[in-house]
């Protein structure tokens, strides 16, 4: 039997991290050196001749005094040069730009796409960053004539001279490269199954692991509210009109938030008469009509009812953030500035970040307190992209701002009521019969975050519901009490607690819309100008299954060039709302399949934190239903379940990491944490394999699912892809691939 304190390796022996960090540094140059340099290897042979002077330019392309080449007809823009096949690339070199460009309609680009056509086959689009110089490369297979296609609109510039063929790639070390290569390495170094952190357990009360989980939270913060803090600084409107079109204005909460300083409920937006006075403004083909004939401007997304605009969404985000920042920035330079809702995002997503990993702790501890650090990591990281937040984190305009809010919300209530359990002796305590005391600040903070959902996103406010498994026995007890009359004005305590707070931030709400549309319930959504009459649209039943489906088991679809991963068609047999998705959420985070042991795990049903997860598996499953039939299918609409059946894998997770006994969960303090425990458990050597090479798969997919969130993020398809919000980055990090080949 191991000791909790017995090396892993015998004296003389290197130590097996240090063997890892060594075979970990071989490799990433080898990677960086070799593999990531090919073409440079490659290329060699090059013979370098370099027509590049002898470049045809097509009759769609003026060459200006400054050097650049503008557009004028996208049809016939290109250069052309002969090959001699001795180099598998052709480089883009760059004009020396002299001056100004002396035209005011042109306007000099950076990141341009372009397509290289090989010997007369059509080549693949692809983006070209003028400032990364390995962007510069493309590859081609020509042996004789290359055609690069400028794909840019008339009266475009760009900083191009000629294409130089039979050159070769310089080589280069690309240290961002290194440093994810080098991340990936300490992930897998921290969770391998031998790993140290096997061996440590969680213990909140240690002052070392509550500085680690601090210090990663402090990171997270810095970042996000420096970004939100950036993003504030440039702030500019964003409003944009199609000729003829709708009116799309993205700035919906810093409206809200003008329209509450000024004591109004309405938004202060323009209102055409003409489409007030219309027979029916919410039919989309009236809508199309009117504009048509110039009626503007029409806000598109927004609520339109008796002659005001209004938002749909909850309005709890603009009084917390919005309404204080624009009134200060009022004070401060007399002039009040909106807060942007990317900045508002951020910093409720730090939230969730925080609380959200508070609450997975508390309640895996409860389930296995003696529960190791490496596991627990897991579990986290699991969690976090189950959540569907990277999501969040990429669309960050007001869509995201109600999700946001209410997943910060609804983690920070949840961590309140799954502590409020206190030893006794504890201050304001509320006890009933023989079960635990409870807190009764934090059971009425929990339930006022919680009832907070009611002006974010409602949906979450189903979350409420599990207060019954994680307070059962108090509840138990009390209806005993009731039924034999021996209660007291003592019982009313903790119900008033939960109650009343919940009350004093449901009724402003239900206040507030009424003023708005006549009744405390109605949040406006049927009201809003957007892809169909709302006011008598209802989601077709036969489309319910597919979306379903489309939400839980829609897989990837992979593709062989960067960033392979292409967006998934989502068809539906009857229209309705359906957004195009990389995938669903068991492909996002394949550890939420294991909240279906739950069932298997006999043992923890019986314990009433059991109960728990398998309440929260079902609400998963309710809220998503109810998403389904409200909302259609929506990427971000993951976001509403997908923490709960993440949450409710976890014992599962747990169980496959060796972290619960193999005969079922102990629940309570039967569990096991350290790898040490855990191999005392362990009689064979094919059982401690096994046990590893569970490890090793868990650890391989959660690296795999980080990888395939960060790819998703290049996707072509997705309004808020990196090629379109950080083109830079995209051309960067592409050109680590396309010269592969």
């Amino acid at each position: 039997m191991l000791s909790v304190h017995e090396p892993l390796v015998h004296r003389g022996r290197s130590h097996p991290a240090a063997r890892f960090a060594l075979i970990s540094v071989l490799i990433i140059a080898v990677l960086e050196c070799v593999v990531f340099n090919l073409p440079y290897w490659t290329g060699v042979a090059a013979s370098t001749d370099s027509p590049a002077t002898l470049n045809t330019i097509g009759s769609g392309l003026v060459r200006e005094a400054s050097g650049t080449l503008e557009v004028t007809d996208q049809t016939k823009a290109f250069l052309s040069v002969p090959v001699d096949g001795s180099s598998h690339y052709v480089r883009l070199d760059l004009a020396q730009v002299t001056g100004a460009t002396g035209t005011t309609r042109s306007h000099i680009v950076s990141v341009v796409r372009v397509r290289l056509d090989s010997d007369g086959r059509a080549g693949s689009s692809t983006l070209v960053d003028v400032s990364q110089p390995r962007s510069l490369y493309l590859r081609t297979d020509a042996q004789h004539m290359v055609k690069l296609w400028i794909q840019a609109p008339a009266g475009t510039q760009v900083p191009i001279f000629a294409v130089r063929p039979n050159v070769r790639v310089a080589f280069q070390v690309d240290w961002l490269r290194v440093a994810v290569m080098a991340a990936i390495a300490v992930l897998i170094a921290c969770r391998r199954p031998r790993s140290a952190l096997w061996r440590i357990r969680v213990n909140p009360a240690s002052a070392a692991q509550r500085l680690a989980f601090f210090a990663v939270m402090a990171v997270v913060g810095v970042i996000s509210l420096t970004g939100a803090a950036i993003i504030a600084t440039i702030w500019k409107p964003l409003v944009f009109q199609a000729p003829n079109g709708y009116t799309y204005d993205f700035d919906q909460y810093g409206h809200i938030a003008d329209a509450l300083l000024q004591g109004r409920v309405w938004l202060d937006l323009p209102v055409s008469s003409t489409f007030a006075q219309s027979a029916n403004p919410y039919d989309p083909a009236l809508r199309e009509r009117l504009l048509d004939a110039g009626a503007s401007p029409i806000y598109w997304d927004y609520a339109f009812y008796r002659g005001h605009w209004y938002s749909y969404f909850g309005v709890i985000p603009a009084i917390i953030l919005f309404v204080p920042y624009q009134a200060l920035s009022h004070v401060i330079d007399g002039m009040p500035a909106m807060l942007p809702s990317a900045s508002a995002v951020l910093v409720f997503l730090f939230g969730f970040v925080l609380f959200g990993s508070l609450l997975t702790i508390r309640m895996l501890r409860r389930v296995a307190p003696n529960c190791s650090v490496a596991a627990m990591s897991m579990a986290l990281v699991a969690m976090l992209l189950g959540s569907n937040v990277g999501y969040l984190w990429l669309r960050t305009n007001f869509y995201s701002v109600p999700i946001a809010a209410s997943l910060m919300f609804t983690t920070l209530g949840l961590w309140l009521w799954a502590g409020a359990e206190r030893p006794k002796g504890s201050r304001r305590l509320w006890h009933v019969g023989d079960a635990p005391g409870l807190s009764l600040p934090r059971l009425a903070c929990g339930a006022a975050c919680i009832a907070a959902n009611a002006g974010c996103r409602p949906t979450f406010a189903l979350s409420a519901l599990l207060i019954f498994p994680m307070f059962w026995r108090q509840i138990r007890q009390m209806a005993r009490l009731v039924r034999t009359r021996k209660a007291t004005r003592q019982l009313l305590a903790g119900p008033a607690a939960v109650v009343l707070p919940a009350i004093a931030v449901v009724i402003p709400v239900c206040v507030y819309n009424a003023l708005r549309f006549g009744s405390p319930f109605n949040f406006g959504n049927s009201y809003q100008i957007t892809v169909n009459d709302m006011t008598s649209y209802s989601e077709p039943v036969a489309n319910i299954p597919w979306i379903i489906g489309y939400y839980l088991l829609l897989p990837p679809r992979l593709q062989s060039t960067f960033p392979f991963v292409a967006i998934n068609p989502t068809p539906l047999p009857h229209w309705g709302f359906a957004e195009p998705m990389v995938a669903g959420l068991f492909a996002i985070c394949p550890m939420a399949l294991l909240a279906f042991l739950i069932p298997l795990l006999r043992r923890h049903r019986r314990e009433r934190f059991g109960a728990l997860f398998s309440c929260m598996l079902m609400l998963g499953m309710a809220i998503m239903l109810v998403d389904a039939f409200k909302a259609g299918l929506g990427w971000r609409y993951i976001c509403d379940f997908g923490w709960l059946i993440t949450l409710a894998s976890l014992p599962g997770l747990l169980w496959v990491l060796g972290e619960l006994p193999q005969q079922g969960v102990t629940g309570g303090t039967g569990g096991t944490g350290t790898h040490a425990l855990q191999d005392s458990r362990i009689t064979g050597r094919w059982q401690r394999f096994a046990l590893d090479t569970r490890r090793t798969l868990i650890m391989l997919l959660l690296l795999a699912s980080i990888l395939f969130l960060l790819t998703s993020c290049f996707v072509t398809g997705r309004d808020d892809s990196l090629q379109r919000s950080a083109p830079d980055i995209f051309a960067r990090i592409q050109a680590w691939f396309s010269l592969l080949g």
